[in-house]
């Protein structure tokens, strides 16, 4: 049975108690206020589906974040924690106020809207939206925060933008590696080759190591990947004077085993190459417009496609975890069985 009682400062005080129920009390300003919240929570009690919220009404989406930033976050990789720290701040400068009881669906959708009009793409937001929404389910289910359900699963997300289909066209591969041999440092010129050549992602050719590479065996052994899996990449033959070459390269320093290595960091730890702002510079030197360095991974699968190579020979190489993201290749292969007709005379 609900207590209701007068405070000091004139508020008044309601206490619920249910037999194996813990005891549930809050403060409101009237009477009426307290007995209708107290025989509000019994009834809930009664029927099973009681939460305390008291907790996730006081916790901020900021306060929430940090701890996130601090438990979760970490035990990604490390390119992952950048990317999510980035949009953890975003999310902040948008939301960081609210209590996590006070972010609903309405909240949240008029987020999604302000950001698509600022004219943020429709993956950025969904990106922004899937951060949110694992916050929410640890915060239900690992720090047992009293939210009855995840907002964000009730909120539409943004419709992605079909994959883009750019390749190299005409002769922008000649002028692109003409623009990449004429700059001072060639490891741009090398990790353009070889991601034309082995269809490999960008973070996987800057996380090369010297003892992966084995020339003999023409492959290259990928410890970390972006699906979490290591796969071992089988290297065509231009491939290799390419990789000997920034193997053999006198300048790298003796403190890293990187093949193409950067410059230090503020904490002195060695970092990779720095690639996008070598790539933008050899872009403009070829006169090509529109091309993006993660453009010539979908180049090289798109070859391995049309040299006949088979859904699983192609995942195996790229990583591709699902068939589904090789369909966007399937129009190469009913070119290559338009003239196989051709050629039966059917």
């Amino acid at each position: 049975m609900a207590s209701i009682s007068k405070t000091k400062s004139g508020t008044w005080k309601a206490v619920a108690r249910k037999s194996g129920w813990p005891t549930a009390a809050k403060t409101l300003r009237t009477k009426r206020d307290a007995t209708d919240w107290a025989r509000h929570v019994e009834d809930e009690m009664v029927r099973g589906v009681y939460v305390n919220r008291a907790s996730s009404s006081r916790l901020t989406l900021n306060a929430a974040l940090d701890r996130y930033a601090q438990e979760v976050t970490p035990t990604k990789k490390a390119s992952t924690q950048s990317r999510e720290l980035r949009r953890i701040e975003l999310l902040r400068e948008s939301l960081g106020k609210y209590s996590l009881m006070a972010l609903t669906p309405e909240v949240i959708s008029k987020h999604r809207d302000e950001r698509l009009r600022a004219g943020k793409s429709a993956n950025t937001v969904r990106l922004e939206l899937a951060l949110l929404s694992n916050l929410f389910n640890i915060a239900m289910r690992e720090w047992r925060l009293g939210i009855p359900s995840n907002p964000v699963a009730m909120v539409r997300k943004p419709t992605p933008a079909p994959g883009r289909d750019r390749r190299l066209r005409g002769d922008e591969e000649e002028r692109l590696l003409a623009a990449c041999d004429s700059m001072r440092n060639p490891m741009i010129g090398w990790l353009v080759r070889l991601a034309i050549y082995t269809g490999m992602r960008r973070g996987e050719l800057l996380g090369i190591r010297c003892h992966q590479v084995d020339l003999e065996r023409r492959t290259i052994a990928l410890s970390e990947t972006k699906n979490g899996t290591s796969r071992t990449i089988p290297l065509i033959k231009r491939s290799v004077p390419v990789l000997e070459a920034a193997l053999a390269n006198p300048l790298r320093p003796k403190d890293t085993d990187l093949v193409f290595f950067g410059e230090p960091g503020r904490d002195g730890k060695r970092r990779s190459f720095a690639v996008e702002s070598a790539w933008y510079i050899a872009m403009e030197k070829a006169g090509i417009e529109g091309l993006r360095f993660h453009e010539l991974r979908h180049e090289a699968v798109s070859r391995f496609v049309e040299a006949g190579l088979g859904d699983q020979e192609v995942a195996a190489i790229s990583g591709h975890k699902s068939m589904q993201m090789l369909r966007r290749y399937t129009h190469l292969r009913s070119e290559d069985l338009v003239a196989k007709l051709d050629e039966s005379r059917l």
